[in-house]
């Protein structure tokens, strides 16, 4: 008894193939850019100076985004003005390219 092979062959599906690779192409564009907008320091933390808060109680000289700055309730700071903070209207928080940072000047 002789067993032959039997050859599959796709014939005719040409456009099915063309819409398969284009969703594939798509995909990975879609995963590429949502991988620049939020992964590591590409992360957005804010959209404008309001969404910032100190990132320190005392003598801040840097800014985080609201849900991740301290709670500072009945914490008592020294009144003075430390230079490089944001003490005494030094500077203030303010969102740049999707960053809080401390805005000085």
């Amino acid at each position: 008894m002789v067993v032959k092979e039997k050859e599959i062959r796709v014939v005719g599906n040409n456009k099915l193939l063309y819409i398969v690779m284009f969703l594939i192409l798509l995909f990975v564009i879609l995963i590429y850019f949502f991988s620049i907008n939020y992964s590591g320091s590409g992360e957005v933390e804010c959209s404008v100076d309001s969404d910032c808060v100190p990132a320190s109680c005392c003598h801040p000289d840097s800014c985080v985004a609201v849900g991740d700055g301290p709670d500072c309730e009945g914490f008592a700071c020294t009144e003075d003005c430390r230079p490089g903070t944001l003490d005494c209207g030094q500077g203030s928080c303010g969102c740049v390219d999707g960053q809080c940072v401390g805005v000085f000047g």
